[in-house]
């Protein structure tokens, strides 16, 4: 991934991505795209839904289905056209961009490079998704919860992925750089744990009328993030490039109050030098009298 990490600037936009990048869910997009929409339903109540998209991958590949296929399914996906330009108008004014998403590596990356946005995302976290020596496509959990539980209490993460554990994960890396700002969008219910990790200078933008908008509309108090919410891709570009550029001008004039403070101490500490300096009086200069004999 060449992120150029050139003309940054304090702010970090994190993005959901089905439902928030795109307009629709990846998993079910490829499912229903290669016609396996029904085996899926009937399988759905039985297992957790990652294990369930292994499973489907699997059974998509012993039914004569190929990578090639999966991926042809994936470049038809819809998104708005205006959140490409969103993408690329964050990226050209110095925000890191980084993708937090319950889909998988292998959607994801074939959807972005599609779309030629591959390039601005510094990083991608995801549930793995590689494809094995028989050329079918595998879909692991992000943490593996057949071993161990991600330990997070909030019945809104899965347990394959607690997103509040990666957003802790990011914070502590961006505290190391210095004072970050960051910028959460999402519309899922796996949206609302990491909302709630957000401190008070960071913004989350949840999609109106989706599951993390109504777990925010609950009880707003709980989330310290100033609250920008969205309906589609033209609201997103529009909210976030506001957002944005609403930090970047409280960043700047905290710069310009900062330089005019440290002016005014200088031109202080300059009268108070001034003011001690030791002045010899000066007298009067003595006339020389002639004396006539």
């Amino acid at each position: 991934m060449a992120y150029n990490s050139n003309n940054k600037n304090n702010i970090v936009v994190v993005f959901d991505f089905d439902k928030t990048i795109i307009d629709v869910d990846s998993d079910n997009w490829v499912v229903d795209g290669l016609g396996f929409t029904d085996l899926f339903n009937q399988l759905l109540p039985t297992m957790p839904w990652n294990t369930l998209m292994d499973c489907m991958m699997k059974e998509i590949h012993d039914q004569g289905k190929t990578i090639e296929e999966i991926k042809q399914v994936l470049r038809t996906i819809p998104i708005h056209p205006r959140v490409v330009p969103a993408i690329k108008s964050a990226h050209a004014l110095g925000c890191e961009l980084r993708i937090v998403s319950d889909a998988n590596m292998f959607f994801i990356e074939t959807i972005v490079e599609h779309l030629g946005i591959s390039e601005y995302f510094s990083e991608i976290n995801s549930n793995p998704g590689f494809v094995d020596e028989h050329d079918t496509l595998r879909i692991s959990p992000y943490h593996d919860f057949t071993n161990s539980s991600h330990g997070c209490s909030h019945c809104t993460c899965p347990p394959n992925m607690c997103k509040g554990l990666i957003i802790e994960r990011i914070q502590e890396s961006l505290a190391k750089e210095g004072k970050k700002k960051m910028i959460y969008l999402g519309d899922g219910a796996g949206d609302y744990c990491p909302s709630l990790k957000l401190k008070d200078e960071d913004y989350v933008m949840p999609r109106k009328n989706f599951p993390v908008w109504d777990l925010i509309s609950q009880n707003p108090m709980l989330v310290k993030a100033a609250i920008r919410e969205w309906t589609d891709g033209e609201s997103l570009e529009k909210i976030l490039m506001g957002t944005i550029e609403e930090i970047l001008l409280e960043e700047e004039n905290e710069k310009v109050m900062l330089t005019s403070a440290e002016n005014n101490c200088k031109m202080q500490n300059i009268s108070v030098g001034i003011n001690n300096v030791h002045h010899e009086p000066i007298m009067p200069r003595a006339l020389r009298v002639s004396q006539s004999g």
